[in-house]
């Protein structure tokens, strides 16, 4: 039987290194939040040619359009900037149209600072909402709580590796924080607990029967459900991995989002929910 944790330093060390690059970023650097979070306008353009940047940001200088940032590709616009009204863009539009002939409008819309804060205040709410529900179910289903608290802490980790990585993505390739990656984070928290519930039904079964050390349970249960555990993940990975490659720029990077969440709830389950039960359980013990 593989004794897997015997390396659980090691798998605390890599936890350590990747949040810990996680924090860094985050302090340092922060996020490139969207206009979900902030406030502003975004604005599609198609075109019929090419634009010169200079001459943009001329036409924004006149129509006082204060951006944010924008790109310029295969004849189309994409816009950020401070919050505009109708006549301010259709100006600009008329300008733009002086320049590149008839523009086709993909998308245009405005969001207020007021429905960002209320985002962040909903998402908050609804993660503790979770955590709550599951420390509660766990701690019935299980009939005790350190399965609960070693699943929350698990899960938090998970949080952690995802919104650290997600800063780092933020600033070397410009992944923005918008309402698509919140959806990614609760989808990451959800997938680690499940994954952790299949080994702590494992060792349940196995600490009844009073056989073997808490180590040895938990290594047994390790080895019987690792290959279930990874089987699962690889068919998601590899269906993300083909969508981040074939998908469209506006869904990139939230799939990139949620495959960083798949493999690091498929990491946590083993290497860091169950090394704390093993914790938890033998401090009971003594």
């Amino acid at each position: 039987m593989v004794d897997f944790l015997k390396y659980k330093l090691i798998y605390f060390l890599i936890s350590v290194l990747v949040i810990g690059a996680g924090l860094f970023s985050i302090s340092r650097w922060g996020y490139d939040f969207s206009i979900d979070f902030v406030g502003g306008t975004n604005i599609n353009y198609q075109l019929t040619k090419d634009i010169d940047g200079k001459v943009l940001e001329e036409s924004l200088k006149k129509n006082k359009i204060e951006e944010i940032d924008y790109q310029l590709e295969n004849k189309k616009l994409i816009l950020r900037a401070k919050p505009i009204d109708e006549k301010k863009e259709a100006a600009f539009k008329s300008d733009l149209e002086k320049e590149t002939g008839k523009i086709t409008v993909l998308s245009s819309e405005t969001v207020g600072p007021t429905l960002g804060r209320e985002t962040v205040m909903k998402t908050t709410f609804a993660s503790l909402l979770a955590v709550l529900g599951i420390l509660i179910y766990m701690s019935f289903a299980f009939k005790g709580f350190k399965f609960a608290v070693a699943a929350v802490l698990a899960m938090i980790h998970d949080l952690l590796v995802v919104v650290g990585t997600y800063s780092l993505l933020s600033h070397f390739f410009g992944a923005q924080f918008d309402a698509m990656f919140v959806t990614a984070v609760l989808t990451t928290m959800s997938f680690s607990v499940h994954d952790t519930i299949v080994i702590f039904d494992k060792m349940r079964e196995y600490m009844g029967s009073g056989e073997g050390t808490i180590e040895s349970l938990a290594n047994r249960a390790l080895q019987e459900t690792m290959v279930r555990s990874l089987n699962n993940s690889m068919t998601i990975v590899f269906m993300l991995l083909a969508l981040s490659m074939l998908g469209g720029s506006t869904i990139r990077f939230f799939i990139i989002a949620l495959l960083i969440g798949t493999m690091t709830g498929t990491y946590s389950s083993p290497f860091v929910a169950t090394p704390i039960l093993v914790w938890l359980e033998k401090r009971k013990r003594k």
